[in-house]
This record gives C-alpha cells, sequence and structure tokens, in this order.
C-alpha cells in the first residue's frame, strides 16, 4: 500500500461550523453501486442555494486539493459517501479546528488526511489562502504540520491515524490481504473452522 508522508496543493476556504455529511453530499444520490461519481454531487444542495457563489464554485479555488474547513466538520450521519465525494471533487487533505470522529476514520481509510489546528491558526491560514489562492499548501503527516505563506503551523494527527498513514496501513482490505497466508494457518489452527 502507499505510505502517505504529506499531502501538498493548493487550498479551499470553506468558512462555517457544524457541516454535516448531508450537506456534504446529500441521501439521494447515494442510490448508486459505486463511487465513481460522487464527486458531481458534493455540496449539491449548497452549491445550488449559494447561486454560484458557493466555495467550490469559486474559479480561485478551481483544482485545490486541501480543504480548510472550521470545527466538527463531517458530524451527523457517519457515512463513507461523505470522504468519497470530497475525495472524487478532488480533495486529497483537509485542515479544520475538529473533525467528527467517523468522519475523520472513513478518511483515513480512504488515504485522505485530516490535521486539526488552533482556531487561530485556522484563521491565519484562510486568510492566507483567501489572499493568494495559487500558493502551495503542505500537510507532513510525520511532523503534524501544515506550511504556508502564512508559515509553519503545528497541529495535530492522532497518533494512531498517523502510524497508518506513514507506514501505510491505512486500507483495511489490503492490510487482510497481505497478511493472507497467517489468516489461513491461523484458521487451521482452529478447531471448530476444521469442523471437530
Amino acid at each position: 500500500m502507499d505510505e502517505i508522508t504529506e499531502t501538498t496543493g493548493r487550498g479551499c476556504v470553506m468558512r462555517g461550523d457544524d457541516i454535516d455529511t448531508d450537506r456534504i453530499i446529500p441521501a439521494r444520490f447515494m442510490k448508486v453501486i459505486t463511487f465513481d461519481d460522487m464527486g458531481l454531487h458534493c455540496f449539491e444542495d449548497d452549491r445550488k442555494s449559494a447561486k454560484g457563489n458557493h466555495p467550490l464554485d469559486d474559479e480561485k479555488y478551481t483544482g485545490a486539493e486541501i480543504l480548510v474547513v472550521g470545527k466538527n466538520f463531517g458530524c451527523g450521519s457517519s457515512r463513507e459517501h461523505a470522504p468519497q465525494s470530497l475525495m472524487r471533487f478532488g480533495f486529497q487533505g483537509f485542515i479544520g479546528e475538529s473533525f467528527a470522529e467517523i468522519f475523520a476514520g472513513n478518511c483515513t481509510s480512504l488515504g485522505l488526511v485530516c490535521v486539526t489546528l488552533p482556531s487561530e491558526d485556522i484563521e491565519k491560514l484562510r486568510e492566507s489562502i483567501e489572499l493568494d489562492p495559487e500558493q502551495e499548501i503542505r500537510i507532513d503527516v510525520a511532523e503534524s504540520t501544515v506550511q504556508s505563506r502564512a508559515g509553519t503551523m503545528q497541529g495535530d494527527i492522532p497518533p494512531g491515524t498517523k502510524e497508518q498513514l506513514i507506514h501505510g496501513r491505512w486500507n483495511s482490505t489490503s492490510v487482510l490481504l497481505e497478511a493472507g497466508g497467517a489468516i489461513e494457518e491461523t484458521a487451521a489452527q482452529i478447531p471448530y473452522v476444521n469442523g471437530y
């Protein structure tokens, strides 16, 4: 699996707290077999209501890979569809004051980086990106830092999450496939698995 030690790219600022998964991907777009087109409907209702004034429709943020958010981003329903839609829209990393726990876990299982910063630093970063949306933002996973033209800011990534990303253990399916031989060997030693 891929080891994820950093995420770099241009930033997109989305202001507001408690942005829930129902806003990120409305439920009516979840009646699909694959996630392939999920990015087409990312924040669909919010974007329609904003009539072209939503951050995802702002030309200065076109192609941004890092989304800068507020508090409790991804709260609400614990659906994997929310990070799937954001990833398929083009985001590879998220910087916020805080994330809903299940949302952050779903992001990790997709190899997406979530890092938290104190509110003062989030505001400095937002202002910096709004003034210069072409700048590159860098999230260093090992150091839990965010680098931008606003400087280097010390953030936080939970130790377990950091280990999963850095050592390429974030995809649980791949971890199980790699351990196939050991699983079969253990199963062979369990009497009820072998019909004894």
